[in-house]
């Protein structure tokens, strides 16, 4: 069982980590505390990718202080170089006595083997302190890790009755002020930000992040658009050059619209699938293969639909609102065929309430 001792300094370390939330894609996000009798003497977390980690910062600020300190680390030390050098081997050369790791790193290039090299060199290993806390914390990483595609988010928000929209299409708005600050504080943390073309058509939105904070930044905007419709004079089109922006298309989509898009700094990239519905899942795998590592998916209900039928949700944010739209005609957050047995359906686990203002925030896993 851990000690409290190891739990505290523990969750300073994740404390820590977490503070780069959205900023070491891809990398993981890894806090680090250096502790010598009841007292810490070093501690760092890793900014972004390239720079120095996590344990790294940590002993620097110990140094020779930490020859026979306690190492607290929120992620298994790393074994081998990649832009910087082994962090296992820095832990063993600055002296450290007794290392404690959350979670064990998920890249088979690091997994039980920065471990190893640790105990190797005389270090007491404990592993396992914080490791619910410690996974869910690079959730995103995990997966990227294993399958090589961006964790996938779903937002929605909707009226007490389960409508986006009146059947007049008023969508503005249904959550409150605070439901949209927090939506803005998402984007902030994530890698990109995805909508389907109805939704540019339909609102011509920005989809950057509108926070009033010095370090807030923009997610890469992905839109889905089998035909290119998306118009040039579009507030997406007209912002490329400052947001980076990805179109996924149908492969015979048409040439000159792809150049002049390209022209405005879009980036196009033809996809399989038919003129109707793109495959999604290899959208996905082109947005891991340049790093994307966590995706917003803010709709519509076509898009929802699809992902929904396909089982791509990791994650979901749900917004409700205390009103009532009604209409036949009215759009629901997920579109589509939709599953036709009941007990196929997705069940929402570990799921968690909120109040924002007089909306109802549900977290879940899918």
């Amino acid at each position: 069982m851990n000690n409290v001792r190891d739990i505290k300094y523990m969750q300073r370390a994740l404390d820590l980590a977490a503070r780069a939330q959205g900023r070491t894609s891809p990398n993981p996000m890894v806090g680090a505390v250096v502790v010598k009798g009841d007292e810490i003497i070093g501690e760092g977390y890793h900014h972004k990718a390239g720079t120095a980690h996590a344990e790294v910062i940590a002993l620097n600020a110990a140094g020779e202080d930490a020859r026979g300190a306690t190492l607290y680390v929120t992620l298994e030390p790393c074994s081998h170089y990649g832009r910087t050098p082994p962090c296992a081997d820095a832990v063993a050369a600055a002296g450290i006595k007794r290392a404690v790791i959350a979670c064990l790193d998920p890249n088979p290039l690091v997994s039980g083997k920065g471990l190893k090299i640790m105990e190797e060199a005389g270090i007491e290993t404990i592993n396992g302190v914080l490791q619910e806390p410690a996974e869910r914390l690079n959730e995103a990483f995990f997966k990227y890790i294993r399958f090589k595609t961006p964790f996938i988010i779903l937002k929605v928000a909707m009226t007490l009755d389960g409508k986006i929209a009146t059947g007049a299409g008023d969508s503005r708005w249904i959550s409150s002020e605070a439901s949209r600050h927090y939506v803005h504080q998402l984007r902030n943390t994530c890698d990109a930000i995805m909508v389907g073309i109805g939704t540019v058509l339909k609102d011509d939105p920005m989809l950057n992040t509108r926070l009033d904070e010095p370090d807030a930044k923009d997610p890469v905007r992905v839109i889905i658009d089998s035909r290119l419709d998306l118009p040039l004079q579009s507030k997406i089109v007209r912002s490329a050059k400052e947001q980076r922006t990805i179109v996924f298309c149908h492969q015979q989509a048409d040439r000159d619209k792809t150049e002049l898009l390209k022209q405005n700094s879009i980036e196009i990239i033809p996809i399989a699938g038919n003129r109707e519905k793109l495959c999604l899942e290899e959208a996905f795998k082109a947005l891991g293969e340049i790093g994307i590592m966590s995706l917003l998916a803010e709709g519509g209900g076509e898009i929802n639909g699809y992902l929904v039928e396909k089982g791509l949700i990791d994650k979901l944010y749900c917004f409700i609102a205390p009103k009532l739209v009604g209409g036949r005609e009215a759009p629901t957050p997920v579109g589509g065929k939709g599953i036709p047995v009941l007990n196929n359906a997705l069940p929402v686990k570990s799921m968690e309430i909120t109040r924002l203002e007089d909306d109802i925030l549900i977290t879940g896993y899918l």
